[in-house]
């Protein structure tokens, strides 16, 4: 979709401390909610670990022709850092503090096209930082009205190309080894659309409320086939 004009020098330093955030209101009171419920269920399924690091709305940097530029994705997820999660309390610069995101997600906005835009003078457009500056592998834009989701994958000249999904609407994402999908249903009181977790046996991988609700399920249908062996179960 977009390719630069000219050759980029792109540099990994670290934020300079004076260099001031902007600090933009989310374009949708949904947005905090769906981002915190993709890393919970990741969390509550093990796949975080110590070293690995999901962010939302938090500055991801680099210097591009002598320039900083600074983007915060909606949502990302990098495999790996190498550096304390103080030195990364602020912004995050792939390769000096740890690995490029696998995936970053936009949920669309009211400002309409911005999470397309290829623009490649400075400031970049989002769609070009991820793409041509730090080579996302995945990139995914999600319509929370709608439900409509796009997943684009880096291909090997360097270019997003959209990803078919699978028979149940889902995408394979190399890296989690997990399916992306949306999931329609209620969720800290919000009715509607979410993005949600599948794992390789696109098995869901469940919310801490829903893991509750499980346990209790299990209990009861325990304690009705007690009962129909005739043995009273105790209540703890």
């Amino acid at each position: 979709m977009s390719r630069p004009i000219a050759p980029l020098q792109v540099k990994w330093e670290k934020l300079p401390a004076d260099y001031i955030l902007p600090d933009d209101p989310v374009d949708n009171i949904a947005q905090p909610a769906l981002a915190a419920a993709l890393t919970e269920s990741l969390d509550l399924a093990g796949y975080l670990g110590e070293t690995t690091f999901t962010c939302t709305n938090y500055g991801i940097c680099a210097v591009v022709d002598g320039k900083i530029v600074v983007k915060a994705p909606d949502w990302a997820y990098v495999a790996q850092t190498w550096v304390s999660p103080e030195a990364i309390a602020r912004s995050y610069t792939p390769k000096l503090e740890g690995e490029i995101p696998t995936i970053v997600m936009e949920f669309l906005s009211e400002a309409e096209g911005t999470e397309y835009s290829i623009k490649p003078t400075y400031p970049p457009g989002k769609w070009f930082f991820y793409e041509q500056i730090l080579q996302v592998p995945y990139y995914a834009i999600f319509d929370i009205a709608t439900g409509n989701l796009e997943v684009y994958q880096l291909n090997s000249s360097q270019m997003y190309d959209l990803q078919p999904p699978n028979e149940k609407g889902r995408y394979w994402i190399t890296g989690l080894n997990l399916y992306l999908g949306v999931w329609e249903g209620t969720h800290r009181n919000r009715q509607g659309y979410w993005l949600r977790w599948w794992n390789e046996q696109e098995e869901l991988l469940l919310w801490g409320t829903e893991l509750v609700q499980r346990e209790r399920d299990r209990a009861k249908t325990l304690k009705a086939q007690l009962r129909s062996l005739g043995v009273e179960p105790e209540d703890n």
